[in-house]
């Protein structure tokens, strides 16, 4: 191997040769050229190096005897950041310093996006390679990596960044149930989180109790996110198909009393069946809130709004008598929402009713989410859109085609068409977890941000991204290679549609040619309108039953008012001190 080496040496220029063999290195000492860098290769603390005899252990304790015959090492990652057996960080070692000390120049081995990076770093592989050049202690002077990509990312255009500057210009980042990549659900935790690491939005699924109260909660089966399952309250389990298919506990099952002391939060883990858990020591962790408690904690934090988000209002208002449209726009208002400007209050539904309703009783920024993976929208469509709504939210596979988890050759013009049509496009769902992105993106949630943003060309050109992790989105915004038109440098350019799968030279390992998918429509936008429903405060009108494995059925009925006088041309009926009337839009108490 000497032999080799020194001879291909005299034909090319050889930058660095390294081995985790003393002696070999020490051979070459004198023989090579003097732009060559010799570096010692440190494996794993315990293993025995050969030709001295001593484990690397032994050798880092000693790293002026390296200076006679390298110029640097280069030692694992964990050398320099070591992690608990359950892969959290611990602190860093001083083998950087050391090494500067002793003259020698420092690399850090083993980094790969596709590897399960330390839970510190929220899978965001930049996350880890900053952690090892801007980190305010010392700075390692060389990377080996498999996505060389990333720390060219991390090294040109995110190192010494201004992460309290607060940007809540395009894209516009919002949270999806706060920093839910690293904390349950709707908890107080991961909205603290998610306004921590720099969202503009935050976000607030609104499902309704057994005693009517709003609160907000990703799902509305809590099986999906808290701890029912193991429960007293887990006979209550039931089949609603006009839910889901499976079995589940409902928000409205249950009081906000029996959720809040009874039930804890759960972290969702949408790849935990790979072994990509989050967070593990937080699984549980956070408190469970009502959407008067959100809307508390967001007024007076340095967001530019919030975003309430309302499914299942038919079934609501048909089958629990509850009007949730209502029940929000009360809510909103008894926050002092509706007394302020600087956050705007956004809504947004798969469901074009529930908008349609939003718009005739209050003023509010609407937001129509297209809940399935289309190319374009028909003129038609984005007409009647524009009639409820002012933005619209898409799925990232309407945006970046894909077959089998690569990018196809194919340019979807339905976030032009929407912008033409003057509704902003948020693009959803991001997360970090390298197995949520195209091979294409390199396994860098970052690569992804910036193709999706990107103007022009081969970028998405969306106006905000909806994620699990704010903190990387947000980070996206603050990097110094934005707006360097032609001098953007090549690793921050989105990838070429198509591109990596044209590389694959064996046409059965091609991914299977995609059908083309299909342009929204007014029917695919139109919906009948919502049934009238009750709010009172004090419970939903009715309630669905059903043990665990049976089929609950639904028992409830809108209340009936008692016989009173007119007012308006609307019945009206008073017990005591409270006075309901009756709307074209529901039972609305005064």
């Amino acid at each position: 191997m000497r032999s080799y080496i020194l001879s291909m040496s005299k034909q090319y220029t050889v930058d660095y040769i390294s081995s985790p063999e003393v002696s070999f290195l020490k051979s070459l000492v004198g023989r090579v050229g003097r732009k060559t860098k010799l570096v010692l290769r440190f494996l794993d603390e315990g293993l025995v190096e050969p030709s001295t005899n001593q484990t690397y252990g032994s050798i880092l304790k000693n790293l002026s005897s390296i200076k006679t015959f390298a110029s640097g090492i280069l030692v694992p990652k964990h050398y320099i950041w070591p992690v608990t057996a359950d892969n959290y960080l611990q602190p860093s070692t001083s083998v950087v310093d050391d090494a500067h000390k002793a003259g020698l120049e420092i690399y850090a081995a083993d980094f790969a996006n596709d590897f399960a990076l330390s839970y510190n770093y929220s899978y965001d592989p930049l996350a880890e390679y900053l952690g090892f050049i801007d980190n305010g202690a010392f700075c390692v002077d060389g990377l080996l990596t498999d996505f060389p990509i990333t720390p060219l990312e991390a090294i040109g255009c995110f190192s010494n960044l201004n992460n309290t500057k607060a940007d809540h210009g395009a894209p516009l980042v919002i949270s999806h149930n706060g920093a839910s990549g690293d904390y349950p659900d709707c908890t107080d935790l991961a909205y603290q989180k998610a306004v921590q690491d720099g969202a503009d939005v935050i976000d607030c699924d609104v499902q309704v109790t057994k005693d009517g109260i709003p609160i907000c909660m990703s799902s509305i089966d809590l099986m999906d996110v808290t701890t029912v399952a193991s429960s007293q309250f887990a006979s209550q389990a039931g089949v609603i198909s006009d839910i889901k298919a499976v079995a589940g506990v409902y928000t409205f099952n249950l009081t906000w009393e029996d959720i809040a002391n009874n039930l804890k939060p759960m972290i969702s883990n949408p790849f935990g069946q790979i072994s990509l858990s989050r967070n593990p020591r937080n699984r549980n962790a956070g408190k469970f809130m009502r959407l008067s408690d959100f809307l508390a904690f967001a007024k007076g934090k340095k967001l530019s709004g919030i975003m309430i988000t309302v499914e299942h209002a038919s079934f609501m208002a048909e089958k629990l008598g509850f009007g949730v449209v209502d029940a929000v726009i009360k809510a909103v208002d008894d926050s002092g929402y509706s007394k302020q400007s600087a956050q705007k209050v956004m809504i947004q539904s798969t469901n074009s009713s529930t908008l349609v309703k939003f718009k005739q009783l209050a003023k509010y920024n609407l937001v129509y989410k297209i809940d399935e993976v289309v190319k374009d929208a028909a003129p038609s469509s984005l007409a009647d859109i524009k009639k409820f709504a002012d933005a619209a939210s898409v799925s990232i596979k309407s945006v970046y085609p894909e077959s089998s988890n690569f990018l196809i050759n194919q340019t979807n013009p339905l976030v032009k068409s929407l912008q033409s049509a003057g509704l902003p496009v948020y693009v959803y769902l991001l997360m970090n977890e390298f197995f949520s992105q195209p091979y294409d993106f390199f396994s860098d949630a970052t690569s992804q941000i910036n193709a999706l943003v990107h103007k022009g060309g081969e970028g998405g050109g969306v106006d905000g991204l909806i994620t699990d992790f704010p903190g990387t989105a947000h980070r996206y915004k603050l990097n110094s290679c934005r707006n360097m038109g032609d001098k953007t440098p090549y690793y921050m350019l989105p990838p070429q549609r198509g591109g990596l799968v044209g590389v694959i030279q064996d046409k059965a390992a091609l991914p299977p040619a995609m059908a083309p998918e299909p342009v929204l429509t007014v029917s695919d936008v139109a919906e009948p309108p919502l049934p009238p429903g009750w709010f009172g405060g004090e419970g939903c009108g009715g309630s669905l039953t059903g043990g665990a494995g049976s089929s609950a059925s639904a028992t409830a009925t809108p209340p009936t008012p008692p016989r009173g006088s007119a007012s308006g041309g609307l019945p009206t009926w008073s017990s005591g001190t409270t006075t309901a009337v009756t709307t074209p839009t529901g039972w609305w108490r005064s």
